[in-house]
């Protein structure tokens, strides 16, 4: 794929540092379920809250669960109140 236009290199560039990151997700949810979670998420997240205990109480039920939470939700937008989604002008 050759890119010509700076937009289109921009774009590229977003979409495969977007992918790096569900990446590094993924591999921190399967060494250490509650941090790929906590990456995901947040730490006051009831996301958070079920996978750490599901990972003190045995590791694979941990991961199992990380990697579903994970890998089954699109990448949402951060939003301030929950609600409204707010942007970042750069």
């Amino acid at each position: 794929m050759e890119v010509t236009d700076v937009a289109e290199l921009d774009e590229v560039s977003g979409q495969f540092i977007d992918r790096l990151f569900f990446l590094e997700k993924t591999v921190f949810a399967a060494v250490l379920p509650p941090l790929g979670v906590f990456f995901r998420y947040g730490w006051c997240s009831p996301e958070f809250f079920i996978s750490l205990p599901l990972t003190l109480l045995g590791y694979v039920p941990g991961i199992v669960y990380s990697l579903y939470v994970i890998l089954k939700t699109p990448p949402e937008l951060p939003s301030i109140d929950g609600d409204r989604p707010y942007y970042i002008l750069a």
